[in-house]
């Protein structure tokens, strides 16, 4: 993250995509935004700086984690450009562990995106949908209430694409679009589907998707060590804006 970062941009980003993956609830303190849904995914359960301003003495940081405590979870922290410098060292010395360093990147769209004949794009998710998205993403069975929770609560128009042969789900994803931006979401597909080129046709046709509803940039999230999906993402012409890592308590 040495590179000159424009925070404006990163704010405007950050809040794009807490709404594109919404939590159940959320909390604002002291410069951070807790975010709550009952242990599903750590995006959505996680402790984020809303500017490099946020509050970082003891007392602050203790009453954060203190909040997922009472809840039974670990305490998470998100820590994007947003997040006080200082937050590194105070992490480290307090017994954090990075476990994952993820690239939001963007994209510009154009009509040149084509929407592939085999994917399916529902304004909500079918049945099928959820019975693949629960079997391969994989949801254990005590979050899947929450997530259909969360994927209702994405605002319309969202867009939750799927590809099916003879009964059985090759691939899926999610599209969520605010203003001129569409958030790309959950991209699977299936062990026996693999090498047949259904990531690219699922991606492009949610941004031909998209480009049909004002979106006129595509901004994902991924991890940087997700080798099979970066050179799709590049060839479409994504490009790393920001970098984020999780950190979490060292195990006892």
């Amino acid at each position: 993250m040495s590179r000159a970062i424009d925070l404006a941009a990163v704010r405007r980003l950050e809040k794009l995509a807490f709404r594109g993956w919404p939590a159940l609830e959320t909390r604002d303190r002291a410069g951070w935004r807790l975010r709550f849904a009952n242990g599903y995914t750590k995006r959505a359960n996680s402790i984020n700086a809303l500017g490099t301003d946020a509050q970082t003495d003891l007392s602050t940081l203790q009453g954060l984690e203190a909040a997922y405590r009472a809840r039974n979870q670990a305490p998470v922290w998100r820590l994007s450009p947003l997040a006080p410098p200082a937050m590194d060292g105070i992490l480290s010395a307090r017994g954090y562990r990075t476990i994952e360093r993820s690239l939001l990147q963007l994209c510009p769209l154009h009509a040149g995106f084509a929407a592939a004949p085999e994917v399916r794009i529902h304004a909500r998710p079918t049945p099928a949908w959820i019975e693949a998205f629960c079997a391969y993403s994989p949801v254990r069975p005590e979050h899947r209430d929450v997530m259909r929770r969360m994927l209702a609560a994405i605002a319309a128009p969202a867009g939750f694409a799927f590809v099916e042969a003879e009964g059985q789900p090759m691939a899926m994803a999610i599209g969520a679009v605010e203003g001129d931006h569409m958030g790309l979401f959950d991209v699977l597909v299936m062990p026996a589907a693999r090498r047949r080129g259904l990531a690219r046709k699922i991606t492009e046709s949610l941004y031909a998707w998209a480009w049909g509803h004002g979106a006129r940039i595509a901004y994902l999230q991924v991890v940087a060590t997700n080798q099979a999906a970066m050179p799709l993402y590049a060839g479409q012409g994504f490009r790393t804006v920001y970098e984020y890592e999780y950190r979490v308590p060292h195990e006892p």
